[in-house]
């Protein structure tokens, strides 16, 4: 990919803005890797009730909200990521995500699986990963971001590079992009009375 462009004030990688918003117009499925996308990558060990370590993370809510209408607007979302999380779990019933898969650090059959169930073509699909493991994903789909914290390897074989890292508004970024192409962001500011 070459240049660096502005897309309504958000800072991405990209072959041309053109092509990007004809990539971005496209989705109907944005899947993406958990730790360092939806989180900042960071593993909490907090007390659980019975006195043993529980894994948690912090997740942004600026990322929820955007995912949440990404579901009303009818673009389905999934997460795929190589650890278990029940707060992940959690997270993903309050975003309305559709697709949760946990543990699978090989992704590719869980993608085509996903792929399979939804019945979106490649092209129509958007994924975020920012880290070797989404590389397999990042290469096929139709738009492929990865977050400002991603490996500098994601970075040079996506298509957008938000400005904000993982778990501080990188989805949202990508969410803005994809409504903003298919014209529905206008129905996002009119829903809160924003001219």
């Amino acid at each position: 990919m070459t240049g660096r462009a502005t897309y309504n004030k958000i800072m991405i990688s990209v072959e041309s803005s053109v092509s990007l918003t004809q990539r971005a117009a496209k989705i109907k499925l944005l899947l993406m890797d958990v730790d360092g996308v939806l989180t900042d990558g960071r593993l909490f060990y907090v007390p659980g009730p019975n006195g043993e370590m529980v894994e948690t993370k912090g997740f942004d809510a600026q990322d929820g909200i955007s995912l949440q209408w990404a579901n009303w607007l009818g673009i389905e979302t999934g997460v795929i990521s190589g650890r278990d999380s029940p707060a992940l779990v959690t997270r993903a019933r309050q975003c309305r995500i559709m697709y949760i898969y946990q543990g699978h650090i090989e992704k590719i059959p869980i993608y085509e699986k996903i792929l399979s169930e939804s019945g979106a073509a490649e092209e129509q699909v958007g994924y975020i990963g920012d880290d070797l493991t989404d590389a397999p994903i990042l290469a096929r789909v139709g738009l492929a971001a990865a977050p400002a914290n991603a490996r500098p390897e994601v970075k040079r074989m996506v298509h957008l590079v938000t400005a904000a890292p993982g778990g501080q508004g990188a989805v949202r970024e990508v969410i803005e992009v994809v409504l903003r192409a298919q014209g529905k962001w206008q129905q996002i500011l009119e829903k809160y009375g924003i001219p």
